[in-house]
């Protein structure tokens, strides 16, 4: 499975699912969006295998997105999660820091036949990505402090004579950022056109809210319509919680707005959180119209007014029963079925290039397909 195709399925409620393997992770980013330790907590091993145990072969989502913290840290539950996903018909994919090819990790220059920066990737390691229908690493400034480039890109190496799908995960601060002009032109000196990229600009949450510079916020536009693709795929956070939205803030942060909740490891199967997607009017409007034009439109309490931040204003409809049942009003019925299927088709027809272009990095978004490939 190619980052393109993964891409082009991110607008279709239920088409994904992310899940945090676990929330630990052994590396020490000072940009982490999740702050993990070692420390940090993961979700139950049961449960997650009984969650993806739930796929059917016609009720399932294309895709299960494995993450963390670091997944790889739980090898051998990552193996068996896949396993389950793709006997039901869903393909896998997975965002790891190769954390195993960093310095001091059993990895030495020279370790490898004629390859000064061989990575060797454990046996364990090696049978949860085997697993895998698409593997992606992350290389930026802040992982290459820790797993230098040139490990990164042996393991990547490695992978693909697996035959299996790879890409890299790149953030940069932002489209002048020299670090990403060089990364860049780097993986594709090293790897042709076999490599895709999706390149993301820092953004000042996790450990980064501490030295980060806020980017600037244009003013709302009550009036506009901003749709929000991210409400499509569902998230198991690593208390078990499964929300319908992936900002960290919403993620890790409780008590979760109950408009974003659409379920929780104990109580949930896969068929009762996809038709909460699915059906839920807000997470519908969120979807077509986007927050801001709902509460701009339909909010009528003191202080309802657009909030200065997209996701802020989102987290915050919970806080306006009035523009919760206008949702309920305008899209709890069949046109608000339609209209939600009719936007994310639209999306996914306008291909992952333009997908990448309002979510990611400017000037980068067309190397997240491959060359020949649909954009």
């Amino acid at each position: 499975m190619q980052l393109a195709e993964l891409m082009s399925l991110r607008p279709v409620p239920s088409a994904g699912l992310l899940v945090t393997v676990t929330g630990r992770c052994p590396l020490h980013c000072a940009h982490c969006s999740t702050t993990s330790t070692m420390a940090s907590p993961e979700p139950d091993s049961a449960r997650l295998l009984r969650f993806v145990g739930s796929f059917e072969a016609t009720d399932r989502p294309e895709v299960l997105m494995l993450t963390g913290g670091e997944p790889l840290l739980r090898s051998d539950l990552t193996a068996e999660l896949a396993g389950r996903a793709r006997a039901a018909g869903t393909r896998v994919a997975l965002l790891t820091g190769a954390w195993f090819a960093a310095r001091g990790a059993g990895n030495r220059p020279g370790s490898g036949p004629g390859e000064p920066d061989h990575a060797v990737i454990p046996p364990a390691v090696l049978r949860a990505i085997g697993a895998l229908d698409h593997f992606s690493v992350s290389v930026d400034a802040f992982h290459e402090r820790e797993v230098p480039r040139a490990r990164a890109f042996s393991v990547v190496r490695q992978v693909l004579d697996l035959g299996i799908a790879c890409s890299f995960h790149v953030v940069g601060d932002g489209p002048r950022d020299p670090y990403l002009a060089d990364v860049t032109t780097d993986i594709r000196r090293t790897f042709g056109d076999r490599v895709p990229m999706l390149v993301n600009s820092l953004r000042p949450v996790g450990r980064a809210a501490s030295w980060a510079a806020a980017k600037a916020v244009p003013a709302p536009d009550p009036g506009r319509v901003r749709p929000c693709s991210m409400a499509a795929w569902p998230v198991v956070a690593a208390d078990g919680t499964i929300l319908a939205c992936c900002n960290q803030h919403t993620v890790d942060r409780r008590p979760a707005p109950a408009h974003l909740t659409v379920g929780h490891l104990d109580g949930s199967d896969w068929a009762s959180v996809s038709r909460r997607v699915r059906s839920a009017p807000a997470l519908r409007m969120i979807r077509t119209v986007g927050p801001g034009h709902l509460t701009a439109r339909y909010g009528t309490a003191a202080g309802a007014g657009p909030r200065p931040g997209y996701c802020d204003g989102c987290r915050a409809l919970g806080e306006h029963p009035e523009v919760l049942a206008a949702a309920d009003r305008l899209a709890g019925g069949p046109a608000g079925a339609l209209l939600d299927l009719h936007v994310a088709q639209r999306q996914r027809e306008a291909g992952p290039v333009s997908f990448v272009r309002r979510h990611g990095t400017a000037g980068y978004e067309d190397l997240v397909a491959l060359p020949g490939a649909p954009r």
